[in-house]
């Protein structure tokens, strides 16, 4: 029967009430005597007149009043008042972890950080011999100045009866909860398989549970999962967690962890859970591995998948121009030279089947429009350098120069036909022209001493 807040019990003063699980029901209170506030976990009434079973609860309480660590609730005392029977313990500002994970899964340096608190919580225990046996992310506080607070230590073994048979209703949540499921499922999904068998509890039973817990920071969802008792409790013993499902850019050295934590056989697990506060400290300590794969690249359009078979065809096609200009301008016949010429990884040419680069009548230079913009190559040089004055124009193609190689004509994708300095500077509109297949390019005059006018001559 729940308690109302003004109840008194002993020295005590309910507030209000905070939860109720298979171990019993919480209240916040008031320590009238020393001025402060507690919790007050009051214990089932079916317990409380079982004689062998308080007996067991007395010797194991004052071992868990023995734990003193700041990850850790402390349990100030066990204490009755009438014929109600309550543990006294440290109140715990903040909210559950369960409660954290209901808005999704936690970022990867968000979860290393409490799963590093909660392992040094399990670490003091297991050096005082005191097993978790329920951890759970509803037995995980996190305080409003992010510590992290392990609640119900050793707690589950305290409520079994001294000679309780070795089956799955140990548990004291799944044996006292029957009632609500959404408890019996929780508590289940982070249960050991040797805990699911019946089988006594150790250190290695905490680690398992632990990585179940840090496997749902990561991903928001449990490792194991199924709409009854009996379908999560098989997924514990026979199913293994979907790895995949953790985040994509992982540190491998995270996942390894995950899994060796999550191991059916004990002895395939961590041994240690001062191990795993060591791994985890040295992942934190070197926070760019944490993700160690680049973020993915945008989808590729259709249209750039034929690049590499269009720049082969074009660049085969100048270079074959290239060999017959050198052959009709020179009285002997030279030899055929034959070369490649490789893009930069970040540059890309549209494959329009336009005339898209240009040599220059000297052969010592090649311009081209990639990325909608010119670049320059002087062929004597593994460097390509972006003509200034073209950058801020979309859709450029034929592409040629000037009969003196100093400046260059292309057509734009606003239809206008523009002039440029080989060396960059403002781009000169020509006149309008409606999509030409190429050009090329005959000075008329010089104007004056500074400046000359071109017309194209010839449009395609």
């Amino acid at each position: 029967m729940a308690l109302a807040s003004g109840t008194t019990l002993g020295v005590y003063e309910i507030t209000a009430a905070l939860g109720a699980g298979g171990m019993g029901e919480v209240y916040r209170a008031r320590d009238t005597k020393l001025g402060r506030s507690v919790a007050i976990k009051v214990l089932p009434e079916a317990f409380q007149f079982d004689t062998d079973r308080l007996a067991r609860f007395a010797r194991e309480a004052r071992m868990l009043a023995s734990l003193n660590h700041p990850n850790i609730a402390a349990l100030h005392g066990m204490e009755q008042s009438e014929e109600r029977l309550f543990l006294v313990m440290e109140l715990v500002e903040g909210e559950t972890l369960a409660d954290r994970l209901l808005r999704g899964p936690m970022p990867v340096t968000e979860s290393l950080a409490v799963a590093r608190q909660i392992a040094e919580a399990l670490e003091a225990a297991h050096e005082k011999g005191v097993i978790h046996r329920d951890l759970k992310p509803a037995n995980v506080k996190i305080t409003p100045d992010d510590q992290v607070k392990v609640l119900d230590f050793g707690l589950a073994k305290a409520m079994e009866s001294e000679h309780a048979a070795a089956s799955i209703a140990n548990s004291p949540t799944l044996s006292r909860m029957a009632t609500e499921a959404g408890v019996i499922l929780g508590t289940a999904a982070y249960m050991s398989p040797e805990q699911a068998k019946g089988v006594p509890a150790d250190p290695r039973s905490d680690i398992f549970s632990f990585g179940a817990v840090l496997f749902e920071m990561l991903t928001g969802r449990r490792p194991f999962q199924g709409e009854t008792v009996a379908d999560v409790l098989a997924s514990v013993l026979v199913r293994d967690p979907d790895l995949a499902a953790l985040p994509a850019a992982l540190n491998p050295r995270i996942t390894d962890l995950v899994r060796r934590c999550l191991e059916k056989p004990p002895k395939r697990r961590w041994q240690a859970i001062g191990d795993i506060r060591a791994e985890i400290e040295a992942i934190l300590a070197a926070p760019a591995t944490i993700s160690t794969a680049p973020p993915l690249p945008p989808p590729v359009p259709l249209w750039r998948r034929a690049i590499p078979l269009a720049v082969v065809a074009i660049v085969s096609a100048a270079l074959a121009t290239l060999v017959t200009w050198s052959r009709t301008s020179s009285r002997s016949r030279p030899a055929v030279t034959r070369f490649s010429v490789g893009l930069p990884e970040n540059q890309q040419i549209l494959a329009t089947g336009r005339q898209v680069l240009a040599f220059s009548p000297d052969g010592t230079q090649l311009a081209y429009a990639a990325n909608g913009r010119l670049f320059l190559r002087t062929m004597s040089a593994l460097e390509v350098h972006p003509i200034q004055g073209t950058e801020t124009t979309d859709g450029i193609t034929s592409v040629a120069f000037s009969p003196d190689g100093h400046s260059l004509v292309f057509w734009a994708a606003d239809r206008t036909m523009k002039r440029v300095p080989v060396g960059g500077g403002a781009a000169i509109t020509i006149g309008t022209v409606e999509n030409p297949l190429g050009i090329s390019w005959s000075v008329l005059h010089a104007l004056d001493a500074d400046a000359s006018r071109s017309q194209v001559s010839r449009v395609q």
